[in-house]
C-alpha cells in the first residue's frame, strides 16, 4: 500500500466512519499517524482508501487510481478540477475548502471559506478561485489569500454559478432572480427577474444560458437579455442534473408519485436544433450526477449516489454490463466532476473522502496546464556563516526565530495603548486675518505663544473637535456613538465625500440599489429635496409640469418640469437640482416667507426644519397654482395651455390641490357673513389632550377642516369689532389632500405619541395581547392586526403608529363632512370605494409622508417616505407592483409600509401629508407631449444693449438646416464660480474637500458637424446671470468680468432658459455629442444625456 497520498488528518479518522481497516503500512507513513485509530479487523478491506501500486490501469477504461481525505467526517459538498492548473479543488459542508495537486492528489492548500455555510460550487480563474456560499461570493488566491468577498442580502439562498466571460458571473439561487456581477468592479450589475424561482444549475453554450429549476424545469434564455426563448418540462418532480454536449440536452431527476418524489430512472433527452424531446433513455442505476464525456463518441456518465456508475450513449440502449461501482467510505456520493481533458473523473462521498478515477496511468487534468507555484523550501540552514570580528557587521542579518514568549523589548499592555494626539483648533484671529491664496492661507503672527510651540490638551481638544465636521460622509457603515443610537442609520444625513476626481469615484449605488433616482444634497437650499420627491411621484402632477412652458425667465414650473425629465431618464444616478433652486433664489416670495437659507444656517441646522419645509410646501403648490394660469404664450413655448390637461381659465393644480369653502362669521348679534373661497392644503388642529383618551386621526382631521374657533371680526351691522364664531363649510373636496402636521412643539409630540400609545394599547387587547407596565405577552390564538385590518407579523409594527393607511370622507346633504378611518375591510359594510363616489363618498390613501429627522449632531435632515405607483415601477424597472420607498437625498431604499407611519417622537416628527383619491390617474389624461419645438434653434435677439452685428460669432440654423437623429454636433461649455471649494488642509499635507465649489455655466458654444457649413458654429450664447459670481476663470474660459452683464457686453447674451431649451431640442431629437468632458459639463447643466449619444 502507499500512504503517501493520504492526508494527515487521518489522525483524526473516526472508528464509526469506516470499521474495518488493515493497518498495512508503508515505510513512509510515521506509525503515530494512526494512532488514534481503532481498526476492526473484520470489516471492509483498505483498498476503499489508497489504490496499491500494483494496480493496472486499462488506457480507455475508468478505473480508480488514488482516494484521499479531504476533512474527516465531514461531507464533500463540491468539486471542482482547476482549468488553469493541474489540481483538484473540493469544498466540504463545513466551509472548508481544499486543493490536491496532480494525479497523486498531493495536498496543496487547505483554507476555511465560511465559517457557518457549506461551499456551494467552485469555479476556477486564472489569478485565483471563486467561492460560492449561501449568500456571500468570496475570491481567493489558490493560496488561500483573499481577493476580495462580496457579501450578498441575507435573504439570498444561492446555489449556482456561471462565468459568462472572463469578467462576469451570474449567480442563481432559490429566490426569483438571478444576479450579474462585475468580477473588476466586484459590483452588481444587472438582476435578471426569473419567471419560475429556484435556478440551482446553470450551463452555457453559444447559443444560449441553460438554467435548472427545482420544479423539474430546463429554461433556455437569450444570451443578451437572459430573456427566455424555450423552455423543458423535463420532470414533474424536481430537477437532479443536466448537462449540453453539441445539439444534445441530457437531465436526470425526479418525479412525482403517490408517496412523494421518486428517482427517475428514464433520461430525459432533447434536441436542441428541434427544440423537442426523443427517445428518453433508460437506465439501470438510479441518477444523482451526469456529465457528458466526449472522446470518440458523446458518452454520457450517469452517476448514483449509492456509487453506481453507468457509461452510456444518449440516443442508444443502456448495457448493464457498463455498470461500475466506486468503492466510497461514506454510505453516499455528494458530488461528481469531469476534468478538461476528460481524462479523470473525480467523486466526493458523505464522509470527506475523495476518489480520483482515470483512464490512464498518468493522466492529466488539462490539454495545455500552466506550471503550478509551490513554497520555496526553507534557506535558513544554507545561510553563510557570519563574521563577528567585523564592526560594522549589520544585526539585521541574524535571523530571529519565531516564539511566543514575551521579548525584552515588549512594553506591557497599558503602556502601548494608542493614544493619538490631535491639532488644537486655529486660533480665531489667525482665521480672521487670513489670505488665501489657491488653497493655502497666510496670516501674520498674533503673537499668543511662543514660536514653534503648541501646548496640548487632550481632553479639551477631544471635546472642542467633537463637531458637526467630524461627521463621517454616510450613515451606511458609520459606527454608532451615544448621542446617535436612537437615529436608524439609513435616516441620518448624507453627505458625499470628495475626492480629487471629484464625484467621478464617490459610489452612489452603495446608498440606492434602485432605478430611481435620488438629488444631491450640496447644494444651497437643497432641503426641498424629499418634496421635489414627492411631487414628481404624483402622476398627475408630473406629466402636468413636465408638458408646461411659459416664456418666463425664472418660471418655478418650467424648472420643475425639466428637473422631472432628468428624474425620468436617470437608471439610479443622482441628479442635481442646482437650475430649480437657482430660480427658486430668484422668487421675492421666497425670499419674504423665509425659505432662502444661508450656506451656515443650513450646515448648523439653525430653525426648525419642520416649520421650513411647510411653509414651502405652501409656497410651491402656491407658485405652480399661479405659473399654470398662463393662457396665451407663444408657439415656441406653448405647454400646458394646448394640453388635455387644463380647461381654459383655470389652473388644474387648483383641480388637483384646491378645496373650495364657506366660512361663515356669526356674531352674537345674529348677523352672519358668509364668503366663499379655496385652500390649496390644511393644517392640523390640535385639542387640549387629555389624559389617555383617544382620537382617531379622523376626527381630528375633520376637526382641522371643518375648523370653528371664536374671533374678534369687524360686523357691518354693529358697525364695530365684535367676538364672532368662524365656521368652515367645504363646497368641493380636492383630488389630493395636502396636511401639513404643525408638529412644532413639545405639546403637539406628546399629543402624537399619548395617541400612538392608546391606540397601540387598543390593538394589542383587542388582538389577544396583555400589556403590564408597557410590557406584553401574546396569545396565541389570534393573530396581530394593524388598525387598517392588515395582519401584521408582530406588534412591534403597531408601536408608535396613530396614521391611517386610508381615510373615508363623505358630503352630506346640509353642508357637513364626514370623515372616518378606513380599511378594505369596510367595502363589506359600506360598499366599493368607486361606486360611492356618485353620492359624495371618497376614499383617500396615503401617497407620502415627509418626517423631520431631529440630530442635535448633524442640525436634523428631513426625509421622505413615499408609496411609488405602477407606473413608475413599470418604467423603471419593469414591473408592475407598488412599494414604499424612504428617499433620503441620494440614499432610497425600499421598507415596509408600517414604517411609513411610525413616528417615535423622540427622533423621527411627521411634517407633512399626501393623502390621494383612490384611482386618481384614471381622471386624467397622463399623455406627455414634448413642449419644446425646432424654433427654439431659431435666432434669436440678444439681452446686451451694445451687441454689434459684426461682432456675430455663430451662424443661427436655417429651417432647412434642422439636425436629425445622429447627425454630430461639436459641443463646448465654459463656466464660472458662484462659490469657492471648501477643503482643509489634513496633517500631512493632504487636502480634504468638504463642499465643492458651485459652478454655473457661463458660454455654451454648438458647431454643425456636417452639411455644407461644417465646422461653422451654430450656438454661441453668453449666459446672463444675476447671481454675484466669485472667480471668471479667464484664464481657462476667456470669459472677462463684464461679458455676462447685459449693460455693458458687447457678447450674445441670452438667458439660461432660452440656452437650456436648445440643448434639449438638441438631446430630445437624439444627436451625438462631439467634446470634451460632456458628461460632468452636461451635469452641472442639469441636463441627461443618455448612454451613446457622447
Amino acid at each position: 500500500m502507499n500512504f503517501e497520498g493520504l492526508d494527515p488528518g487521518l489522525a483524526d479518522f473516526s472508528p464509526a466512519m469506516h470499521s474495518t481497516l488493515d493497518p498495512v503500512l508503508d515505510a513512509h507513513l510515521n506509525p503515530s499517524l494512526l494512532q488514534n485509530v481503532e481498526l476492526d479487523p473484520e470489516g471492509v478491506a483498505l483498498e476503499a482508501l489508497p489504490v496499491q501500486e500494483s494496480v493496472h490501469i486499462m488506457e480507455g477504461v475508468y478505473s480508480e487510481l488514488h482516494s484521499v481525505v479531504a476533512e474527516v467526517g465531514v461531507p464533500v459538498s463540491v468539486s471542482h478540477f482547476d482549468l488553469h492548473e493541474e489540481m483538484l479543488w473540493v469544498g466540504s459542508h463545513g466551509g472548508h475548502a481544499t486543493s490536491f495537486f496532480g494525479p497523486a492528489l498531493e495536498r496543496y492548500s487547505s483554507f476555511q471559506v465560511s465559517g457557518s455555510d457549506d461551499i456551494r460550487q467552485i469555479q476556477s480563474l486564472e489569478n485565483g478561485i471563486l467561492f460560492l456560499t449561501k449568500n456571500n461570493l468570496k475570491y481567493m488566491a489558490r493560496g488561500g489569500l483573499i481577493i476580495f468577498d462580496y457579501l450578498l442580502d441575507e435573504c439570498e439562498d444561492m446555489h449556482s454559478l456561471l462565468l459568462t466571460d472572463s469578467s462576469t458571473l451570474l449567480i442563481g439561487g432559490l429566490q426569483n432572480h438571478v444576479l450579474e456581477i462585475d468580477l473588476n468592479s466586484v459590483q452588481e450589475t444587472q438582476k435578471y427577474a426569473v419567471e419560475t424561482p429556484g435556478v440551482t444549475i446553470m450551463r452555457q453554450t453559444n447559443r444560449f444560458f441553460f438554467c435548472g429549476h427545482t420544479s423539474g424545469k430546463v429554461s433556455l434564455r437569450d444570451l443578451r437579455s437572459f430573456k427566455v426563448e424555450h423552455e423543458f418540462d423535463a420532470f414533474s418532480g424536481s430537477l437532479s442534473d443536466f448537462d449540453v454536449h453539441g445539439n444534445l440536452l441530457a437531465a436526470c431527476g425526479f418525479s412525482s408519485r403517490l408517496t412523494g418524489l421518486a428517482c427517475d430512472r428514464f433520461l430525459k433527452v432533447y434536441d436542441l436544433r428541434m427544440m423537442r424531446a426523443i427517445t428518453p433513455l433508460q437506465v439501470h442505476v438510479d441518477p444523482a450526477f451526469l456529465r457528458f464525456i466526449p472522446t470518440y463518441t458523446s458518452r454520457l456518465a450517469i452517476i448514483s449516489q449509492s456509487g453506481q456508475c453507468q457509461f452510456c450513449e444518449p440516443t442508444g440502449l443502456a448495457n448493464p454490463a457498463d455498470i461500475f461501482h466506486v468503492s466510497a467510505v461514506g454510505p453516499l456520493l455528494m458530488t461528481f466532476d469531469v476534468s478538461a481533458s476528460k481524462q479523470a473523473l473525480a467523486f466526493g462521498d458523505s464522509e470527506g473522502c475523495v476518489h480520483l478515477w482515470t483512464d490512464s496511468p498518468e493522466p492529466s487534468f488539462n490539454p495545455y496546464s500552466r506550471e503550478t507555484e509551490f513554497a520555496l523550501p526553507c534557506l535558513v540552514d544554507t545561510l553563510p556563516p557570519l563574521d563577528w570580528s567585523q564592526d560594522l557587521l549589520p544585526l539585521s542579518l541574524i535571523p530571529v526565530p519565531l516564539t511566543t514568549d514575551t521579548l525584552l523589548s515588549d512594553w506591557p499592555a497599558a503602556n502601548s495603548a494608542p493614544a493619538p494626539r490631535r491639532a488644537p483648533p486655529v486660533d480665531a484671529e489667525i482665521l480672521r486675518t487670513m489670505k488665501k491664496v489657491g488653497f493655502i492661507g497666510y496670516a501674520p503672527n498674533p503673537r499668543t505663544r511662543l514660536r514653534n510651540q503648541i501646548p496640548y490638551r487632550l481632553k479639551e481638544s477631544d471635546s472642542e473637535f467633537d463637531n458637526f465636521s467630524q461627521v463621517t460622509e454616510s450613515p451606511i457603515g458609520r459606527e454608532e456613538e451615544p448621542h446617535l443610537h436612537m437615529v436608524s442609520k439609513k435616516y441620518r444625513k448624507v453627505t458625499i465625500k470628495y475626492s480629487k476626481l471629484g464625484l467621478e469615484d464617490f459610489d452612489f449605488k452603495h446608498y440606492n440599489k434602485t432605478l430611481f433616482a435620488g438629488l444631491e444634497p450640496h447644494i444651497p437650499n437643497a432641503y426641498c429635496n424629499c418634496m421635489i420627491q414627492v411631487l414628481y411621484f404624483l402622476e398627475p402632477v408630473r406629466c402636468l409640469i413636465q408638458n408646461h412652458l411659459c416664456q418666463k425667465e425664472f418660471c418655478l414650473a418650467c424648472e420643475l418640469g425639466f428637473l422631472f425629465h432628468m428624474l425620468e431618464l436617470s437608471r439610479g444616478d443622482p441628479c442635481q437640482g442646482s437650475n430649480f433652486l437657482r430660480a427658486f433664489r430668484t422668487i421675492p416670495e421666497a425670499s419674504a416667507l423665509g425659505l432662502i437659507l444661508a450656506d451656515s444656517d443650513e450646515a448648523s441646522g439653525k430653525g426648525s426644519l419642520a416649520r421650513l419645509i411647510q411653509r414651502w410646501n405652501c409656497f410651491i403648490l402656491t407658485q405652480l397654482h399661479q405659473d399654470m394660469q398662463e393662457l396665451e404664450v407663444p408657439q415656441a413655448y406653448r405647454g400646458a395651455g394646448g394640453s388635455s390637461f387644463c380647461s381654459s381659465g383655470d389652473s388644474v393644480i387648483g383641480q388637483l390641490f384646491s378645496c373650495e369653502m364657506e366660512n361663515c362669521s356669526l356674531c352674537r348679534c345674529g348677523s352672519e357673513t358668509v364668503r366663499a373661497s379655496s385652500t390649496l392644503l390644511f393644517t392640523l388642529s390640535y385639542p387640549e389632550d387629555k389624559a389617555g383618551k383617544n382620537y382617531d386621526f379622523a376626527h381630528i382631521l375633520k376637526r382641522s377642516i371643518c375648523l370653528e374657533q371664536n374671533t374678534q371680526a369687524w360686523c357691518d351691522s354693529c358697525e364695530k369689532y365684535q367676538p364672532t364664531i368662524q365656521t368652515r363649510n367645504i363646497r368641493h373636496l380636492p383630488d389630493i389632500l395636502v396636511i401639513n402636521c404643525e408638529v412644532n412643539s413639545s405639546k403637539e409630540a406628546d399629543f402624537w405619541r399619548s395617541q400612538a400609545e392608546v391606540a397601540f394599547k387598543i390593538a394589542v387587547k383587542k388582538y389577544g395581547g396583555d400589556i403590564k407596565n408597557k410590557e406584553f405577552t401574546l396569545a396565541d390564538r389570534k393573530e396581530p392586526r394593524s388598525p387598517e385590518g392588515l395582519l401584521c407579523s408582530s406588534f412591534e409594527e403597531l408601536k408608535n403608529v396613530w396614521l391611517p393607511f386610508s381615510i373615508r370622507m363623505q358630503m352630506t346633504k346640509n353642508k357637513g363632512l364626514e370623515v372616518y378611518n378606513w380599511t378594505d375591510g369596510n367595502e363589506m359594510q359600506w360598499g366599493p370605494a368607486r361606486a360611492e363616489e356618485e353620492h359624495g363618498v371618497y376614499v383617500y390613501d396615503l401617497m407620502a409622508t415627509v418626517v423631520h429627522i431631529l440630530d442635535s449632531r448633524t442640525g436634523g435632515s428631513l426625509v421622505a417616505h413615499i408609496k411609488v405607483g405602477e407606473t413608475y415601477h413599470q418604467r423603471k424597472e419593469g414591473v408592475t407592483h407598488q412599494q414604499w420607498y424612504l428617499f433620503n437625498d441620494f440614499l432610497i431604499e425600499p421598507i415596509d409600509k408600517y414604517e411609513a407611519v411610525q413616528f417615535d417622537m423622540n427622533w423621527k416628527v411627521p411634517a407633512i401629508l399626501y393623502y390621494v383619491k383612490r384611482n386618481l390617474n384614471s381622471r386624467y389624461n397622463l399623455n406627455i407631449k414634448n413642449p419644446i419645438e425646432a424654433s427654439v434653434l431659431l435666432a434669436e435677439a440678444s439681452l446686451a444693449r451694445k451687441q454689434r452685428k459684426t461682432h456675430t460669432t455663430f451662424i443661427p440654423l436655417m429651417l432647412n438646416e434642422m439636425p436629425q437623429v445622429g447627425d454630430l454636433v461639436g459641443l463646448d461649455a465654459e463656466f464660472v464660480t458662484l462659490n469657492e471649494e471648501e477643503a482643509e488642509l489634513r496633517s500631512d499635507g493632504t487636502k480634504s474637500t468638504i463642499k465643492p465649489s458651485q459652478m454655473s455655466v457661463a458660454r455654451i458654444t454648438c458647431v454643425r458637424g456636417q452639411g455644407p457649413n461644417e465646422g461653422i458654429p451654430f450656438i454661441d450664447d453668453y449666459i446672463s446671470t444675476q447671481e454675484q459670481v466669485v472667480d471668471y476663470l479667464t484664464q481657462y474660459s476667456g470669459i472677462k468680468p463684464g461679458d455676462l452683464d447685459a449693460k455693458i457686453s458687447s457678447k450674445h447674451l441670452t438667458t439660461l432658459k432660452s440656452t437650456y431649451l436648445k440643448l434639449r431640442f438638441l438631446i430630445d431629437i437624439g444627436v451625438k455629442f462631439v467634446g470634451h468632458g460632456l458628461q460632468k459639463d452636461f451635469r452641472v447643466i442639469n441636463l441627461m444625456v443618455r448612454t451613446g449619444f457622447i
